[in-house]
């Protein structure tokens, strides 16, 4: 879940900061969006392939967005 904080929300795993990325949510701790792992998912790449690309996001930190993901969506 995503906390709001003012200008500024912030989650154990997601970050939204308007003098981030104009304010896109990134992965806690890092300047990468979270829309671009969904976007290497929907391409057909593969989780490994994505965290190869992006060094700077563990893979522990993807698969908790993605698991938080699913239970937004259940």
């Amino acid at each position: 879940m995503i906390v709001d904080r003012g200008t500024c929300m912030t989650s154990a795993l997601i970050t939204v900061d308007p003098d981030i990325h104009s304010g896109m949510p990134v992965f806690v701790g890092t300047r990468v969006p979270v829309k671009v792992l969904f976007d290497h998912l929907e391409a057909g790449d593969s989780l490994e392939v994505f965290l190869d690309d992006f060094p700077t996001v563990s893979r522990e930190l993807a698969i908790a967005v993605l698991k938080e993901a699913r239970t937004a969506i259940s």
